[in-house]
């Protein structure tokens, strides 16, 4: 058996915070069960017992929301106790956190750094994006708490990435966004999704404003690499990755999905974080294996409806970066074209050179290493 990724919602779709465009309050909307609740130690026993019985060489345990620290630090604690009972065959194990970061504190830091767990911070750039959307129950903004909280994580030692959702407002600003978050040294940018409904929102990116965006972070990420100052965006890393004639590591860019078991509140498990629906239910840890599922019919219609791709693509002197994008920028599949695409060709038009450029220094500075 291969590794295992395993994305567990163990708030299910429960959060503190009520940002405008959260993609998972939108699944949840979409579905006969909004939320599941919190998830029980019994269901959590045994979804850590079937990853230990299915994986080999590592399985990551991956905690996403809603807010996964809503279910208590002890939660966390019983996983890896858990983790140690099960794991029987020393194969390694890896742990992550997704948060708003807005209800840690100093035991949650301690514990995170101790037990080596890598954390995703929510953190949408400037003050006046971040505070515009991400908002708590009261409406107002939360940049404040995020910030401390990075500070905390800092001091304690704490492994930790920002996330930062591109949404109408950060994409305004590329280089203030830029600016803002690179002292952090690891950044994700996420496209903000629309609803599965199609519907615009007030905060909804345009391929215009989003193409505009990469390029204005490109040209910082490529000045602040060749002056000797990595900062780490994973998009970037990704196509720097494959110009260097290896394969990305984000699904994203894969170019057709594969099974990443998503586990929510309850135990059901499915194909993808994105599609937590009921149609693509794959079973429950309570009474199926993970082979079973991950190797099941409904997974693998998932994985064979995904690879539909706009025949434009294919002619695209891009596509061997592209690859059509990710499955949830491209429904609905009957055409298969990414909503992005005039996005993703100005950026490659602008970029592609000096993505090269730096895949070779790379390249050749492996050489040297080696020689």
């Amino acid at each position: 058996m291969p590794g295992l990724n395993l994305l567990i919602k163990p708030a299910s779709s429960l959060c503190n915070l009520r940002c405008g465009y959260c993609f998972y309050a939108d699944v949840a909307e979409n579905r006969a069960v909004p939320c599941y609740g919190k998830m029980s130690l019994a269901t959590l026993e045994a979804t850590v017992k079937r990853a230990f019985e299915y994986a080999e060489g590592y399985v990551s345990f991956a905690f996403q929301g809603g807010e996964p620290s809503l279910v208590g630090l002890d939660f966390y604690r019983e996983l890896l106790a858990l983790q140690a009972r099960y794991n029987s065959k020393g194969i390694r194990v890896l742990n992550s956190i997704q948060t708003n970061g807005t209800l840690m504190n100093e035991e949650w830091a301690t514990f995170l750094a101790q037990n080596r767990f890598l954390v995703g911070l929510s953190l949408d750039g400037t003050r006046e994006a971040h505070d515009s959307l991400r908002v708590d129950g009261n409406g107002g903004g939360t940049y404040d708490r995020v910030i401390q909280c990075a500070e905390m994580f800092t001091r304690h030692g704490v492994e930790f990435n920002i996330l930062c959702v591109v949404n109408r407002y950060v994409a305004r600003y590329p280089r203030r966004v830029y600016e803002a978050l690179k002292k952090y040294r690891y950044v994700q940018f996420i496209p903000c999704l629309e609803e599965l409904s199609g519907e615009e929102r007030p905060f909804s990116l345009s391929a215009k404003r989003y193409g505009d965006f990469l390029v204005g972070v490109f040209d910082r990420y490529y000045a602040d690499f060749m002056a000797g100052n990595y900062v780490s965006i994973r998009n970037f890393d990704n196509y720097v990755q494959m110009r260097m004639g290896l394969s990305p590591e984000s699904c994203a860019m894969m170019g057709h999905c594969s099974c990443n078991p998503t586990v929510e509140g309850d135990g059901s498990v499915y194909p993808c974080d994105f599609y937590v629906l009921d149609a693509h239910r794959l079973g429950t840890v309570h009474t199926d294996s993970f082979e079973e599922m991950i190797r099941g019919e409904v997974a693998a219609q998932f994985t064979v409806h995904s690879a539909t791709t706009d025949e434009a693509c294919l002619t695209c002197p891009y596509f061997a970066l592209c690859r059509g994008g990710c499955r949830r920028e491209r429904e609905p599949l009957s055409d298969g074209k990414n909503r992005f695409c005039s996005a993703y060709r100005a950026f490659f038009a602008h970029a592609l050179p000096k993505i090269t450029e730096i895949a070779q220094i790379l390249l050749r500075n492996q050489h040297q290493r080696r020689g």
